[in-house]
This record gives structure tokens, C-alpha cells and sequence, in this order.
């Protein structure tokens, strides 16, 4: 794990318990599989966890107690009795709150209306750890850059290419001059053209999709301020970005494949910095979204033209 990304996941003061468990659902794929152990079995048994020593839980873990105290610290607790506390808050909440009766595991054969009952509960624990995970200085900071940007380019390919469709075309609506690339070749040569003033967002669930990462390198050499909405906080996207907005890596399935999970983060997040635009650029954007729900007016009702 580099101290970037420690720098990304740290904050002036510890995670809420409630957010502990998304911050390992986050981490633990950077993370090395002895502080993976030690992780895990923090976020399934908090109140054991917490009733246990530093060194009842390296030798619960089968880890040492350096091991344990880095988890702490990667999770953003200052030390591990800090983690216990939260351990113990996390608890509390868990039995003071109801218990989730599905999972997210769809079987095969599994009856339509669990399909949804699961897919339900899956999508509000994705979006429930998006938030808990998000950066808001480092969402601010996006916010305040798209605001007052000359032009903006948008990168991302499969799923990813949807969702930045879907953020382009919200900005383009409150008068800003957005594009999305699906083309990587077209992106690549639109991104030589981008320059301080000028923003460049790229969108990967894996943090190192080529297609992407090469034009965001581009406009981020070219002097543009760059984006990177991501799930690898540690992936080589982040190379190339002045800010990064982390979304959940939510458990794939045989028939939920990841595409799936990371686009619902994904959206949240652009949904999460459109706002913040448009609530920047209130006096034009409002204005513009009026123009725009005007002119398309008659297509929804075709008799009224």
C-alpha cells in the first residue's frame, strides 16, 4: 500500500464505527494478506474483536502485533485501541439495528422475487459504502476545478463509458462544455488539446484500464486538472490524478459480475459531483436546465406543440 493511497484513507479523525466495515470492503484488496486477516475478521466479529488484546487478536489472526497495529492505522484509527472503540461502537449498532436477512449471492435457481430482494439489499450496501468511503475534501476540490472549467472530457470504457455518458450529458445540460470519450484513439488526441483551466475525468472500476489511464496521462501532462473515480485507490490511474473520488469494490458473483456493482458507485459518485457543480454555477446552470427541460418539452407531450 503507498502513502498516497494511506494519505487518501486517512482523515484528521477517525472513521464512525457504522463506516468500518466499508472502509475494509475497500482496502482489502491493496491490502497484504496478513493485514487482509486481520481486517476481515475485525469487519465479520466486531465484538469479539474488540474484547480482544492486541495480541489476542495477532495470534487470533495468526499475524503479529506490528501486523495488527498497521491495520489499524490503514483503516484510520491512530492506534488499535482506537480500532477497539470503534469495534465495540460497530457492535452496538449492529445489535441495536436489524440484521440483514439476504445476501447478495444469487443462485441460479434462486425465485425472481429473491433476485430482487438480494439485488435490493446488495445495491444499498454498494451505495452505503460509496458514501462512507468518499473523500469529500477531494470531492470538493473536483468540484470546485469542473465549476470553472473550460472544457471537460470524460474517459471510460464498457460500463464505465455509460457512466460518463451520463455525466456529460448532465453537465452539458447546466451549460458547460462536456464530452465523453468511448473511442480510446479519439480520446487520446482530444486530451493534446486540453490545458490548464481545462478538466479531465477518467472512470475505472480496476484503476488500470490502458484505454483509460493513456489520455487521462495526456491531459494531465498537458496541464489539465485530472479526475479519477476509481475502486483501486492504489491502481495506476491514480499516477495521473490530481484528485481521486473512490468508489466501493463491492463481492462479484457468477451472475453479478462486477461491471454491475461498480456501476451503481460509479453513479453516485458523478451524481455526487454534478450537484456540487451545479450548486456552484447556480445562477447559469439553473437558467440553462430550464432551457433544456423547455426545449425537449414537446417530445413528452407531442399534442401540446
Amino acid at each position: 500500500m503507498t502513502n498516497d493511497v494511506k494519505e487518501i484513507f486517512s482523515g484528521d479523525s477517525p472513521p464512525a464505527p457504522a463506516a468500518l466495515a466499508a472502509k475494509v470492503r475497500t482496502l482489502a484488496p491493496s491490502m497484504t494478506r496478513s493485514m487482509q486477516r486481520v481486517a476481515e475478521a475485525v469487519a465479520s466479529d466486531p465484538a469479539g474483536c474488540a474484547a480482544l488484546t492486541v495480541t489476542g487478536l495477532a495470534e487470533l489472526t495468526g499475524t503479529s502485533e506490528a501486523t495488527v497495529v498497521r491495520t489499524a492505522r490503514l483503516l484510520g484509527y491512530p492506534g488499535y485501541r482506537d480500532l477497539r472503540l470503534a469495534l465495540a461502537g460497530l457492535a452496538a449498532h449492529q445489535e441495536s439495528g436489524r440484521a440483514p436477512a439476504v445476501t447478495a449471492d444469487i443462485a441460479v435457481d434462486d425465485p425472481i422475487a429473491d433476485v430482487v430482494a438480494k439485488l435490493a439489499y446488495d445495491e444499498q450496501q454498494t451505495l452505503a459504502d460509496t458514501a462512507a468511503g468518499l473523500d469529500t475534501v477531494q470531492l470538493g476540490a473536483a468540484v470546485a476545478a469542473a465549476s470553472t472549467a473550460r472544457r471537460i472530457d470524460i474517459y471510460g470504457a464498457g460500463a464505465s463509458s455509460l457512466v460518463g455518458q451520463d455525466l456529460a450529458q448532465k453537465l452539458l445540460r447546466i451549460g458547460l462544455i462536456a464530452h465523453a470519450h468511448m473511442d480510446p484513439h479519439l480520446a487520446v488526441t482530444n486530451a493534446v488539446q486540453l490545458r490548464s483551466g481545462d478538466v479531465a475525468i477518467a472512470i475505472t472500476h480496476s484503476g488500470s484500464t490502458s484505454d483509460v489511464i493513456e489520455p487521462l496521462r495526456v491531459a494531465f501532462d498537458h496541464g489539465a486538472t485530472t479526475v479519477a473515480i476509481t475502486g483501486r485507490p492504489d491502481g495506476a490511474v491514480t499516477q495521473y490524478a490530481d484528485h481521486v473520488l473512490t468508489t466501493s469494490t463491492a463481492r462479484e458473483s457468477e451472475l453479478r459480475p462486477a461491471a454491475m456493482s461498480s456501476r451503481t458507485s460509479q453513479l453516485l459518485v458523478v451524481d455526487c459531483l454534478f450537484i456540487g457543480v451545479a450548486q456552484r454555477t447556480y445562477e447559469t446552470a439553473a437558467p440553462a436546465l430550464a432551457a433544456s427541460y423547455e426545449a425537449l418539452a414537446h417530445r413528452h407531450n407531442p399534442r401540446t406543440r
